[in-house]
C-alpha cells in the first residue's frame, strides 16, 4: 500500500501518512495513532507485554531472591554469635521461606527493598 493510499484510508494528507510511518519506524508513534491506523486498515490493535519466561517461574525466582536476602541477614547475625546453622538446615529454611512468601505473594513481592 502506498502512503497516498494509506492517507486516504486515514483521512489525512499523504505527507501526514509519511510522518506516521516515520514515527512508527523510529518507535515514537503513539498508541492512539496506531489505533487509528489499525481501524483504517480494518485491523485490531493488540498491545501486549509478554514475559520472557513463564510468569510462574518469574514469581518463584523473585520469592527465592527475597528468601535468600532475608536468610542472609539472619545467618550473618547467627554466625557472629557462634550459632551458625548447618547447610542442610539452612536449605530447608530457605525452601520453607520461599513457600511462605509465595503463599502471601502480593504486590510487595516486587518491592525492591523487601
Amino acid at each position: 500500500m502506498t502512503t497516498a493510499q494509506l492517507a486516504r484510508r486515514l483521512g489525512v494528507s499523504q505527507p501526514r501518512a509519511v510522518i506516521l510511518e516515520q514515527a512508527e519506524a523510529r518507535g515514537v508513534i503513539t498508541l492512539a495513532s496506531l489505533e487509528r491506523a489499525a481501524r483504517a486498515l480494518d485491523c485490531r490493535l493488540v498491545y501486549v507485554l509478554v514475559p520472557r519466561q513463564p510468569l510462574e517461574d518469574l514469581i518463584e525466582e523473585r520469592a527465592l531472591h527475597l528468601a535468600r536476602k532475608r536468610l542472609a541477614a539472619t545467618s550473618h547475625t547467627m554466625s557472629l554469635e557462634a550459632q551458625r546453622i548447618e547447610l542442610d538446615d539452612e536449605h530447608v529454611q530457605l525452601e520453607l521461606l520461599v513457600q511462605q512468601i509465595l503463599e502471601k505473594a502480593g504486590s510487595d513481592l516486587w518491592e525492591e527493598d523487601a
